[in-house]
């Protein structure tokens, strides 16, 4: 019997209720990632101070009991009581969505951040926010908290009292320091590292502005981080390049503006293969690019394709060169600021405003345009078209390589036969690619699959390092060029997403280092050529298990310490434990039922967060200098554990047994 639908059915959240009913729709997820994205509301808060020029220093500290402080010197949120809701600004902007002055041009000219909702959506979230306000002279303070009621009923970002002034001050600005609620986060521990690279990043994008990092819940000595960049994105591409080789000293710096629009870039070319640009408006990063990008893209192009035929590089019966070739080997960091920002897509990862592209060419005419014309930038003007035509050599030979490949391909699949496994369905949102280490794995993966919608392809060697490879040696190894075809989209500037035949391109490779080592290759190959696999979410890694533990008939598959640790203790003892070594050790019904059945299977998808850091990485851990990584390894890896667990958990069998 269907319930009756009245208007006492319809539910009518007041205040902050319809952020704590639905975190994600504000904040993305009440994971790790969602927790760290209150903080960057209230950081865009005190950077969009600073990109407006009227603060010069932030500053973010972790406290003891997991809240954070956020503090800017600009002007502070403004105290006076608003005319229409009788109450201070402060209270305005911590208790009404949709309440800020970045709703208009007049309090701020360039602002990222969530427009006026962050600050509010924190609040919500949080178990108390206390803001003080410093302007004027005068300081203030305001506390709000949550809370339940006798009832059952939670109360969101509810002020104490109203905004209180506390005396007099030389300083201004605002600090605001926030607990996250530790009922609606998994965790409420922030990261150190994530935190103090995103303040790196803001740090190189407004030049001169000093941001500082403080972990007071550090056991012993404080742990700090401060940034501060005179160079600001030049800095930047410096960094990024600090571990290639650059083809000139000093990277090229222009800035400019057209229609309200600032336009700065900064961009060295090296001695690599690979192109990357990391583009940003008003301090957001734009990962998936957009139409300045597309601007950045043409004007470099038409302009160095000029200055080719004018220096005599490009005779008149040459053909152009293309986009690709000038790119080749470039690093780049363009940054905008500019008003009413148009996204495309609800992620804030892609540009779409139009009036983005011709302001990005005016500039780089005006300013590149010069700057390859001065006699003393002659010898990097050189060296940049000199790149640009090898390039456009290589480009041709891959062609040709491409071409002959799939002629062939046409004929008889030839770089596939007894390789891919393929599936029968035809529906590629339902299909998956698992991409095997080895025969033996292959060869349990295809027989344990469900060949409906599972495609297995097995590589018999370990595939090139790509970061230290040109396209066309790329293209040579057979491997590689089994994926492409596989994959079906293409790669590098043939890229076509329309042309994918799986949804899901899943990583399948032994537990140790060589399996490790075939994972980074893999992964290197998809960012570098096929990076909007990553971007779009089709890129996994397989989860196969570490430990079978079994007493009697009662067995467990548990895939890491943790889990084995706590099973040990549940299970008691006279158990036997298996550790698997590699995927071969298991039969195909194994495989299937631990790693490959989607009912069972956990799966890892890869996704690009810091794109600049991942291209900081990759660098690093893939390129040619061997004293930065290992300078890195030293830093990082954990040579302590010397005690496997396996033998702990020997211990532990033989422990219990004795007694």
């Amino acid at each position: 019997m269907s319930k009756d639908y009245t208007v006492s059915d319809i539910k009518v959240m007041e205040g902050l209720e319809a952020v704590r009913m639905r975190p994600g729709m504000y904040i993305g997820s009440t994971g790790s990632r969602g927790l760290h994205h209150m903080l960057w509301e209230i950081v865009d808060n005190a950077v969009d101070e600073a990109a407006n020029g009227y603060a010069d220093t932030v500053s973010v500290t972790l406290n003891k009991d997991n809240s954070v402080t956020v503090e800017d010197n600009g002007r502070g949120i403004p105290v006076g009581i608003h005319e229409k809701l009788g109450v201070s600004g402060v209270e305005v902007v911590y208790t009404q969505l949709h309440a800020g002055g970045k709703f208009d041009n007049d309090a701020y000219g360039f602002s990222g951040g969530l427009h006026g909702v962050g600050a509010s959506v924190v609040n919500a979230l949080s178990e108390y926010v206390i803001v003080e306000v410093a302007t004027e002279g005068k300081s203030y303070v305001q506390r709000f908290h949550s809370y339940t009621d006798a009832e059952g009923n939670t109360h969101s970002g509810v002020p104490e009292a109203p905004l209180k002034e506390t005396g007099r001050t030389r300083r201004r600005g605002t600090r605001v320091t926030f607990l996250p609620d530790k009922t609606v986060f998994e965790t409420i521990e922030m990261n150190f590292e994530i935190i103090s690279k995103r303040l790196r990043e803001l740090a190189y994008l407004n030049r001169g502005v000093r941001f500082t990092l403080c972990d007071e819940r550090a056991r012993g000595d404080k742990k700090e981080r401060e940034y501060r960049f005179e160079g600001g994105i030049s800095d930047f591409v410096k960094y990024l390049n600090a571990d290639k080789t650059p083809l000139y000293p000093e990277p090229i710096h222009i800035c400019g503006q057209k229609d309200g629009i600032v336009v700065e870039l900064a961009m060295q070319h090296n001695d690599g293969y690979s192109e990357s640009i990391f583009s940003y408006v008003n301090n957001i990063p734009t990962t998936e690019g957009g139409t300045h990008e597309t601007g950045l893209k043409s004007a470099l192009t038409k302009i160095m394709n000029d200055y080719c035929r004018k220096t005599g590089a490009l005779k008149d019966k040459d053909p152009s060169l293309s986009g690709e070739d000038f790119r080749e080997g470039l690093t780049a960091v363009l940054s905008l600021k500019m008003h009413s920002i148009q996204f495309e897509g609800q992620t804030k990862t892609r540009l779409g405003n139009t009036e983005a592209k011709p302001a990005v060419e005016y500039v780089m005419n005006e300013q590149l345009v010069p700057y390859l014309e001065d006699l003393k930038n002659s010898e990097t003007a050189a060296l940049m078209a000199d790149k640009a035509l090898k390039a456009a050599k290589v480009r041709e030979s891959a062609r040709k390589a491409k071409t002959m490949a799939r002629e062939k391909n046409k004929l008889d699949n030839a770089p596939l036969v007894g390789k891919l496994s393929s599936c029968t369905g035809r529906d590629y949102k339902i299909n998956e690619l698992f991409i095997v280490e080895g025969d033996s794995a292959g060869g349990s993966a295809k027989q344990g699959r469900d060949r409906r919608f599972q495609a297995i392809l097995p590589l018999r060697g370990k595939p090139l390092n790509v970061e230290k490879k040109r396209i066309d040696q790329v293209l040579q190894n057979e491997e590689f060029r089994s994926i492409i075809t596989a994959i079906g989209t293409g790669i590098g500037e043939d890229f076509d997403i329309s042309g994918l035949k799986y949804d899901k391109i899943i990583i399948l490779s032994d537990a140790d280092q060589d399996g490790a080592h075939i994972r980074a290759i893999l992964l290197t190959f998809f960012y570098r050529y096929m990076k909007e696999l990553i971007t779009e979410g089709h890129v996994y890694m397989g989860q196969p298990p570490l430990y079978k533990l079994q007493k009697g008939e009662k067995m467990q598959y548990l895939y890491d310490d943790a889990a084995l640790n706590k099973a040990i203790k549940t299970i008691g003892k006279g158990y036997s434990l298996q550790r698997y070594k590699g995927l071969g050790e298991m039969n195909p019904e194994q495989l299937w039922e631990t790693t490959m059945n989607p009912e069972n299977r956990t799966l890892i998808r890869v996704n690009i967060e810091d794109a600049a850091d991942v291209e900081h990485l990759v660098t690093l851990l893939m390129g040619d200098k061997v004293g930065p990584r290992k300078e890195y390894i030293s830093e990082y890896a954990n040579f302590n554990k010397v005690d496997s667990f396996e033998e702990k958990a020997r211990r532990q069998k033989d422990e219990g047994s004795a007694q």
